[in-house]
């Protein structure tokens, strides 16, 4: 029999929502020690104080679950009595200009499945330390904090019609200027028609490969609790359920933004060499101007073009050879057509590993990496000395990332980059095993 997902209104934990603009944060995985003391001091009670709490090893996540219940029994966070699915709007002005776009979403609980099941299809690779982190979070808090980001195909847009049923729950801007309003849909007959539609679907993790990893983890630790423990747990318990903002991958709204690299406090890491050594593998051509000149110059090459950029203004623009032999490449051939083909693979195989001598081990440890999404900032940091060389990329788009789930493959981290993040604090998925999701 065919698994199909399952997906389920969300009955959270929420903030009032006039509170929203003061206790909302971004994903824990891009705050700075900067931020994260500007938004604990924002409020005594803003998310970060327990998404990213204070103190050493286990005592943080003390820190956390006390927090988190110290909020519960104040009344600061409330279970939402009715489940719903919570239609979601931001509306944001694009990195690097451009006019206003609205991307619309929902969330709602989907239930955890392994990857072997090609019922969630992750696109990135993960890494180790975050995991544990966010493993060790879970377990002291039995609390989905920060959702996830997933997307579902709907050319025809048939969901939207049923998730337009719903009244204002909050609507509010926040300090980068998004304005994010959510709608509680909770009418019997538009949950079963949004569930059903999506019965079928198979969604791939557009952000949050941590955190969803996490929650497998963690659903399987629950059950082994409770065998343990004599108890019975039940098929649609708490803990088997993922909270997500579920989008539509064919919404115009989508944009994919590209992530860019910096090469630092790498031996011989000079452009001089490096095109000597890249032409084997790309056509070399050199590049000039300011930095929105090169990004120009970048945005009208192949897909699979990147340019790479030091200090003092020099510059190159890297194309794949249509004659290249990437089967027998040393490192790329280890990987399968289509994700060798992806400019992130080209760079992270057939640069940073076989030309420059970052091994995948030091990639993931980002030894002599940076990602950044602010070429302007990557210039500046070539300047000061902090990097070697900067590699500018293009975004994935949206219909290459879904290919590669499709096929079983997951391209190296940071391969994608949706704007805006999906904020930390807009509600809280508790995992308790006596509790079932509707």
């Amino acid at each position: 029999m065919t698994q199909m997902v399952d997906v389920a209104p969300l009955a959270p934990l929420a903030y009032a929502p006039e509170l929203l603009p003061l206790v909302v944060a971004p994903p824990y995985d891009v705050i700075d020690a900067e931020l994260r003391g500007t938004l604990q001091a924002r409020h005594p009670e803003n998310v970060v104080h327990i998404d990213l709490p204070r103190g050493e090893g286990a005592e943080k996540y003390a820190e956390a679950r006390r927090l988190l219940s110290k909020w519960q029994e104040r009344g600061v966070l409330r279970r939402e009595r009715q489940p719903a699915f919570w239609r979601y709007e931001q509306t944001f002005d694009p990195p690097g200009g451009g006019p206003r776009r609205t991307r619309c979403g929902f969330f709602a609980l989907v239930r955890v499945e392994p990857y072997a099941s090609r019922i969630i299809l992750p696109h990135e690779r993960t890494l180790t330390g975050p995991k544990l982190d966010r493993l060790e979070l879970g377990r002291a808090t039995r609390t989905a904090i920060s959702p996830g980001f997933m997307l579902y195909s709907d050319p025809e847009r048939v969901l939207d019609a049923h998730l337009d049923d719903g009244d204002t729950f909050a609507d509010f801007t926040t300090d980068d200027g998004v304005r994010h309003r959510i709608s509680r849909v909770s009418r019997a007959t538009s949950v079963v028609r949004i569930a059903t539609a999506l019965a079928d679907a198979r969604l791939l993790i557009a952000d949050g490969h941590h955190r969803y990893e996490t929650a497998l983890a963690l659903s399987a630790e629950i059950d082994a609790e409770a065998l343990a423990a004599g108890h019975r747990v039940a098929e649609r318990a708490e803990h088997h359920y993922f909270p997500a903002l579920l989008a539509n991958g064919d919404d115009p709204g989508l944009l994919v933004f590209p992530t860019h690299r910096l090469v630092h406090s790498l031996p011989e890491a000079d452009l001089s060499t490096l095109v000597v050594r890249a032409e084997a593998l790309f056509a070399v051509t050199p590049a000039s101007g300011e930095i929105d000149d090169l990004v120009a110059a970048l945005d009208r090459a192949p897909d699979d073009a990147m340019c790479v950029v030091a200090p003092a203004g020099r510059a190159v623009l890297l194309v794949a050879r249509n004659d290249a032999d990437l089967e027998a490449h040393p490192a790329l051939g280890k990987r399968p057509g289509l994700l060798r083909q992806t400019a992130v693979s080209l760079l992270h195989d057939g640069v940073f590993e076989h030309l420059l001598g970052i091994t995948p081990e030091a990639q993931a440890a980002k030894t002599n990496l940076r990602y950044l999404q602010d070429a302007r900032a990557g210039v500046r940091a070539l300047g000061s000395g902090e990097a070697q060389l900067l590699f500018l990329m293009k975004a994935t788009p949206v219909s290459v990332v879904r290919a590669v789930a499709e096929a079983g493959e997951v391209m190296p981290q940071k391969s994608t980059f949706f704007h805006p993040k999906v904020p930390t604090g807009l509600f809280f998925h508790t995992l308790d095993p006596t509790r079932s999701v509707s």
